[in-house]
């Protein structure tokens, strides 16, 4: 093996605020039955690339709850495996991926890792990245650190080696710069940089209209195949749930729904996620509704994120726009009256 992984989780997203109020950015929920940081994941075991370092800020309850032991991703290792590396810094203190503070509370990693490269990634990039393909290719350019980009965009993925990490680590208080993000953004001399090109599905989560957006394309048959790869395929936390029950007066189009849910509404062009249940005579239209979220008879959602475990009462007619769609807060409940 040749790469190890670090996933910074602890880099600010504050166009997601309104979702990670209660769970880190990474932890977030994604295409119905997956969070963010699948992706990222699921990339990285895909390259056979098997010691990840998930690098997290402060109070990550969800995201260790989330990847566990990394079981679901073959990361559940003796050797090597997935490592969840709380740091001293708290979400919302690093502005780059690959923070020198935050990746300093675990050199320990760094000096263990039998790799001689590593690969630096978001936990909010989502993309198919080959990353030993791409490390083929920094190898091939002689360049000191190599970025994924896609059509001129910055996917936040880096590769360098690992004893040129170490040393930016232990000189970033001096040079002052933050991450690695930080120093191919600047161009800093004397390093010298190349460009991975890759023309895959790729999308940035980092707001909450891409978030939205980005989730509803999914409903179409030629996205959703350009990122769930039969060769590669994203894994996530693994639920033993019953199929979904669609009762009498329900109805379902251009949707996705996970396992577990109970419908007996209408729902068109929306994203369920596990276990939800939509009431006798209830309208869903281009709504996120997320896990255990409960939508009481005949309610009317349109352009609304429903965060887990939201509770909406009978009669509730709740309407965003699709430039600002309502955010339901989790575990919020709401009755008819609160949200027009």
């Amino acid at each position: 093996m040749r790469l190890a992984a670090v996933i910074d989780a602890t880099v600010t997203v504050p166009g997601l605020k309104e979702l990670a109020m209660y769970r880190s950015s990474a932890s977030i929920p994604f295409a119905g039955r997956y969070r963010l940081i699948d992706f990222a994941l699921s990339s990285i075991v895909n390259s056979n690339i098997s010691s990840v370092g998930v690098f997290a800020p402060q109070g990550s309850v969800s995201l260790l709850d989330h990847i566990g032991k990394g079981k679901s991703w073959d990361l559940d290792r003796r050797r090597n495996g997935l490592y969840f590396l709380p740091t001293s810094q708290r979400e919302g203190d690093q502005l780059g991926v690959g923070s020198f503070a935050a990746l300093e509370d675990h050199l320990s990693f760094f000096n263990k890792s039998t790799q001689p490269y590593i690969l630096l990634t978001s936990a909010f990039s989502i993309s198919q990245l080959d990353y030993n393909e791409m490390l083929d290719m920094h190898l091939a350019s002689g360049a000191d650190i190599t970025e994924a980009v896609r059509e001129g965009e910055c996917m936040k993925s880096y590769i360098l080696s690992k004893d040129l990490l170490l040393k930016m680590i232990k000189e970033f208080r001096e040079t002052r710069v933050v991450s690695v993000e930080d120093i191919v953004n600047l161009k800093k001399k004397p390093y010298t940089f190349a460009q991975y090109k890759y023309d895959g599905y790729f999308v940035l989560i980092n707001s909450m209209d891409s978030y939205f957006n980005e989730s509803l394309a999914l409903l179409s048959e030629k996205i959703w195949r350009e990122l769930f790869l039969p060769e590669r395929p994203i894994y996530t936390k693994t639920k033993d749930e019953p199929p979904t029950k669609y009762l009498k007066g329900s109805s379902v189009k251009r949707s996705l729904v996970a396992n577990g849910s109970m419908l007996e509404g209408e729902v068109t062009d929306s994203i369920l996620g596990r276990a939800a249940e939509i009431g006798k005579n209830s309208k869903v239209d281009k709504c996120i509704i997320m896990q255990k979220c409960v939508i009481e008879e005949n309610c009317d959602l349109q352009y609304v994120i429903a965060d887990k475990d939201a509770y909406i009462k009978a009669g509730s007619v709740i309407h965003g726009s699709k430039e600002k769609p309502m955010v339901i807060r989790k575990g919020s409940v709401v009755s008819e009256g609160d949200m027009v």
